[in-house]
């Protein structure tokens, strides 16, 4: 299998607001630069976005490590708080509701193809690719940004 390096990020402007993700893939010394938006989202649905773009643009298994700044993540999948939400009907272990079922649903879906090692990097700090990544979603973001007249 290849190994697959994916850096990701999400931003919004607002929460909710409008929102980019943006992602890199590298492998044996080539990069690809993803990223998107939507003009009415949250930070934590940009964030699932950016690694689920990331995966689905693999096109056969690969072993992927995956860094993100985003602990909702990283912690809900290191940690496997995202399988007992699941094994719950979609219930936290406090009881409330989970939320973004449906992106978590899809990616959950390409972890089933995958081998993911999980890899948080503080954000807007010395790591570059983040950096990328950041300034990919903060770009996308503006693009759905609203004119209020």
């Amino acid at each position: 299998m290849k190994t697959i390096t994916l850096y990701t990020d999400g931003a919004c402007s607002g929460n909710p607001g409008p929102g980019g993700w943006g992602a890199i893939l590298q492998y044996n010394g080539v990069e690809k630069e993803l990223s998107g938006g939507e003009s009415e989202t949250t930070n934590n649905r940009m964030e699932l976005t950016a690694v689920i773009a990331g995966l689905q643009a693999l096109k056969e298994p690969c072993i992927v490590e995956l860094y993100s700044d985003s602990k909702y993540v990283i912690d809900a999948l290191q940690k496997r708080w995202v399988y007992g939400w699941r094994a719950r009907g979609w219930v936290k272990s406090d009881k409330k509701p989970a939320l973004n079922v449906d992106l978590w649903e899809q990616l959950l879906a390409l972890l089933e193809r995958h081998q993911v090692r999980y890899h948080w990097v503080k954000g807007h700090a010395e790591n570059p690719y983040n950096n990328r990544c950041d300034e990919l979603a903060v770009a996308q973001s503006r693009n759905y940004k609203r004119n209020d007249i």
